[in-house]
């Protein structure tokens, strides 16, 4: 299974950038995952910047790419559901998962739409470059689960 995460403006240097290479560094030994970076729509009013940036990510997701929309409105799961979701797809012949983090003011309606599942990590609202790092370990520690590795106890 091919894995993508399609992020929306670059990474900031330093605990973000190393946290994010640590985790799907491990995550490698499992599956490929390409960082796909969509750039900022730099400036302009909130929904303007929002509507940029999400037609960005829709011109980016691929045919029959099953898609995670990491979204505050979306549904929160333990880390052994997300798991199974993930072991879910991929038993069922799913090929390529794009995991989608989008800028500073979120996702329309339309790339909420056309997502497979919209997930929340959390009730509480994190920065979006922070959010990279905390799904980066979810998506190493759902690997973990599935291969039974301790890593997750």
């Amino acid at each position: 299974m091919n894995v993508r995460l399609l992020l929306v403006g670059r990474s900031e240097r330093g605990l973000v950038t190393d946290g994010v290479e640590h985790y799907l560094g491990r995550l490698a030994r499992t599956f490929p995952v390409e960082q796909v970076v969509l750039p900022e729509a730099g400036k302009g009013e909130p929904a303007y910047q929002q509507r940029v940036e999400c037609e960005r990510i829709l011109a980016a997701l691929r045919p029959g790419e099953r898609v995670v929309v990491l979204d505050e409105r979306g549904i929160q799961m333990t880390s052994p559901q997300f798991a199974g979701r993930i072991g879910s797809w991929r038993d069922q012949g799913a090929r390529r998962i794009a995991f989608v983090i989008g800028g500073a003011y979120g996702m329309t309606d339309e790339v909420r739409q056309r997502a497979d599942l919209v997930l929340s990590l959390s009730a509480m609202t994190f920065p979006h470059q922070l959010v990279r790092v905390l799904f980066a370990e979810q998506l190493y520690r759902a690997s973990a689960i599935l291969q039974g590795s301790p890593y997750h106890h």
